[in-house]
């Protein structure tokens, strides 16, 4: 892929590559901090497609890990280069705790479930080391410590960090081990896991904390916000009061709909005009004065079921 390669055209392919492997498609909001989620199972994708990996800012980056740990969800940049490099294939770049890799790493993740094992970082290339095999195999050989680290021309203490898992490898020290030992020892890395985010909480906040929801506002999605059930987990997308009318509301159904579908999670109208209906579109609208007479969260979930089929 050369510097002319348009955004749009990687992710129309993105998109095709997903669908065509059994994961079910939200459609894309090029406009919004992510472009495109995805599922398969019990596997969920936010995805954000870049031509340089580095036009991601720390907000924007924020907000997709966030809303990644609300839904339970893996983030993944998907970019062609970084400022004038391209991605090499079957490594895993980093933009602001998110993982990035090239088109073709992502599409031998998809279809081939084949994951890269080399992570590029300050100063190089690194893997890591799978310790229990390493100190198995070193014993197998009658190999002490320092015998194998003087013929990869290491220390002892780091031979012992790669087999207690307390350090990464060159991926060229890691290629000598391999072919000391004739096996290898190297894993893969699985960027589909959904990751450790225990810095991002979700506190109990705005109209629904007194029912037992945390919610965060997002600023550059195609909802308002998300709200948590704190207590079972339950996920609501909502768009909130903003003096929109009817017409706007309807539009802006189309996507509550779809990530909702995709996401697994609940959506619903959080709005004060009396006017307004009990259904815009397949989705739920819950007046404000409402909420404050509920006494939980299984109460506000239970109005949204009854809601979704009113005419």
């Amino acid at each position: 892929m050369d510097g002319s390669i348009k955004r749009e055209h990687v992710l129309r392919e993105i998109h095709e590559l997903l669908a065509s492997n059994g994961f079910e498609t939200s459609h894309i909001y090029e406009r919004s901090c992510f472009d495109l989620m995805a599922r398969r199972k019990l596997l969920l994708l936010l995805l954000k497609v870049l031509v340089n990996i580095d036009g991601i800012n720390s907000l924007q980056a924020h907000e997709i890990r966030t809303l990644a740990h609300t839904f339970l969800a893996s983030p993944i940049i998907i970019g062609v280069r970084s400022k004038t490099e391209p991605l090499e294939e079957d490594v895993v770049y980093e933009r602001h705790g998110i993982p990035a890799v090239a088109p073709e790493t992502f599409r031998n993740m998809v279809a081939d479930g084949e994951y890269p094992e080399i992570i590029a970082d300050r100063g190089g290339y690194y893997v890591h080391i799978d310790g229990k095999t390493l100190r198995e195999v070193r014993e197998e050989y009658n190999l002490s410590l320092k015998d194998l680290a003087d013929l990869a021309h290491v220390s002892r203490k780091t031979i012992y960090k790669y087999e207690n898992g307390l350090a990464r490898a060159s991926a060229e020290t890691a290629m000598i081990l391999e072919e000391i030992l004739n096996i290898r020892i190297t894993l893969s890395i699985d960027i589909f896991s959904v990751p450790d985010r225990d810095e991002i909480e979700i506190k109990p906040s705005g109209r629904l904390a007194d029912i037992g929801f945390g919610m965060i506002e997002t600023h550059k999605t195609p909802f308002d916000a998300v709200a948590k059930e704190i207590k079972f987990d339950n996920t609501v997308i909502t768009n909130l009061e903003k003096e929109r009318d009817s017409r706007t509301l309807r539009r802006m159904a189309v996507p509550l709909k779809d990530i909702s579908l995709v996401s697994g999670s609940e959506s619903v109208f959080i709005i004060d005009n009396p006017r307004i209906s009990e259904n815009i579109e397949g989705i739920p609208v819950i007046k404000s004065w409402e909420i404050g007479e509920m006494e939980s969260s299984r109460e506000f979930l239970k109005v949204i079921a009854e809601r979704k089929t009113c005419s």
